[in-house]
């Protein structure tokens, strides 16, 4: 019986066993390079071997048996970075813009697209349309809790019904069966901001059902409305309620007047995550802000309805003078009208770069009545300049802090977007870790690959090891760096010498191969 039992074992492993390998089994082997794996564990020298879409061997590497080797000594080599918080997927949909070569040009493969609440509740068309003209990165879904509320009962300030309330659930249920990997909010913005906390927390249940993670604009970085600390409360009490696991998107203290408490938000996310709470945060590593001049200066009962509707109350003088009078208190929060400016303006691109002060004094104004006179020339995007290097360092350092971009994709010479759009993850490694040493290389690293990937349960990927996903960056340490400036930000960044996407170069001896590898994931 054992003699026949052990005769067996060795026949299975024979025919299990596979085939030898041919000579050249590998189709590339990054060499020698300083591998820092996305863990968060030191890095260290070793070869990368890839075959097909994905990695086959970590170490030393024969490099006869491949079809082609890259040196890599002297250079970084990493997961390619993941972004969970980006707007770029109206760009990626388009045939200009679907090469994605801004977010290469970062080393970022893969990204998180429909944040803030926004985005289509259609996945399956939005996935056709990621899909029609080719992708150079990859891009993972969310569905909209704005979007849905919308769909649902449009922009009006009221709680659903019971009926409303389940249709709402059943998009979210319906999302989730097309893919999506969680859902958005964005309480800091109408309509979602019309939301009471708990119909949040019952899409969340729906979406727990089926893994996915919920990622939050909270209501408030300042003082606003509720306050920066129940801001953050609102997400710990989806996360927990609902059993999923959340997301504070562009961890931030907006304003002079929340400034220095970051360390008080930080002790908060602790204490939630000791207790069992799955709480994870995103940041990107600017000063400055960038939003819509309306959502920066209008308090939200004014927003209801279409804009037709808002300039109709605009025009009666008793609502215009209580508008005022809330914009002066908005526009302190955020620092002053030297601390806005402005990006994109369709009626008026000459303000483009400028700050409201500076148009203000031009038009003899005073800054509120010019803002609200952009306003109703169609509502320009603003950068503002908000935040501490403080508070950013502080939120950096926390090892459940994401780095994100919080950016899309734009036309080169379109507007003067936020140089998050071009440079987040190249100034990070840089100014934050190269220069200044705020973070260390391993922890940054992780803060962009494997920590993402964790939260939103991407398989195989945000990792070096043999079987994941090759998404790979190979880095020039000497010359990474952002060139986007916050007047001159149409620049792609430097330093990425390599970039592949599923296994394909796309960027080869730091240029473009015009390779469009990327997919669209899903979740099941």
């Amino acid at each position: 019986m054992r003699i026949g039992l052990r005769l067996s074992c060795t026949l299975l492993l024979a025919v299990a066993a596979p085939a030898p390998l041919a000579q050249e089994a590998y189709d590339l082997v990054i060499a020698g390079g300083f591998v820092v794996d996305g863990t968060g564990t030191p890095g260290y020298r070793a070869d990368v071997a890839v075959a097909g879409e994905r990695i086959v061997a970590v170490g030393l590497v024969d490099p006869s048996r491949a079809r082609r080797v890259i040196d890599a000594g002297g250079l970084w080599v990493t997961p390619g970075f993941i972004d969970p918080h980006s707007h770029a997927a109206g760009g990626l949909a388009s045939a200009e813009l679907s090469h994605a070569r801004p977010l290469l040009a970062q080393g970022i493969t893969t990204v998180f697209v429909n944040p803030d609440g926004g985005g289509p509740v259609d996945l399956v068309a939005q996935r056709g349309q990621l899909l029609e003209h080719g992708l150079g990165v990859n891009v993972a879904q969310l569905v909209g809790h704005g979007s849905i509320r919308s769909t649902v009962i449009g922009r009006d300030d009221r709680a659903p019904t019971a009926d409303e309330l389940d249709r709402m659930r059943a998009l979210a249920r319906e999302a989730m069966e097309q893919g999506a990997f969680g859902l958005s909010s964005g309480l800091f913005y109408a309509p979602g901001s019309y939301a009471e906390i708990g119909e949040v927390v019952e899409l969340g249940k729906v979406v727990a059902r089926y893994g996915g993670v919920y990622t939050s604009h909270i209501r408030d970085e300042s003082d606003y409305t509720i306050g920066l600390p129940a801001a953050i409360d609102e997400v710990i009490r989806v996360a927990r309620e609902a059993g999923m696991r959340g997301s504070v998107t562009h961890i931030k203290a907006l304003g002079p007047r929340v400034w220095g408490t970051a360390a008080n938000v930080i002790a908060q996310i602790e204490q939630a995550r000791a207790a069992g709470v799955e709480v994870f945060a995103c940041q990107y590593p600017y000063t400055a802000s960038a939003t819509g001049l309306s959502a920066a200066l209008l308090d939200r009962w004014i927003q209801e309805g279409d804009r037709e509707q808002m300039f109709a109350r605009l025009r009666d003088p008793e609502v215009r003078r209580r508008v005022r009078r809330e914009m002066v208190e908005n526009l302190d929060r955020r620092g002053g009208a030297e601390r806005i400016q402005f990006r994109r303006h369709q009626a008026d691109p000459s303000i483009e770069g400028r700050t409201l002060a500076a148009v203000a004094a031009e038009r003899g104004q005073n800054p509120v009545e010019t803002a609200l006179a952009l306003i109703e020339e169609g509502g320009p995007g603003i950068v503002s300049f908000n935040m501490t290097d403080a508070d950013v360092e502080l939120f950096m350092r926390q090892p459940w802090v994401m780095t994100c971009t919080d950016g899309g994709l734009v036309q080169m010479g379109s507007g003067v977007p936020h140089p998050r759009n071009y440079g987040t993850y190249p100034r990070k490694l840089r100014k934050y870790v190269i220069d200044d040493d705020v973070v260390g290389l391993s922890d940054a690293v992780r803060s962009m690959t494997y920590t993402p990937a964790t939260l939103y349960r991407v398989a195989d990927r945000g990792i070096i090891r043999v079987g994941a996903i090759a998404d790979l960056a190979v880095i020039d340490p000497a010359t990474v760096r952002d060139t986007a400036t916050f007047t001159d930000p149409h620049q792609l960044s430097e330093g990425m010498v390599h970039v592949l996407v599923n296994g394909q170069l796309v960027i080869d001896g730091a240029r473009f191969t015009g390779a469009l590898p990327g997919q669209v994931l899903s979740q099941r």
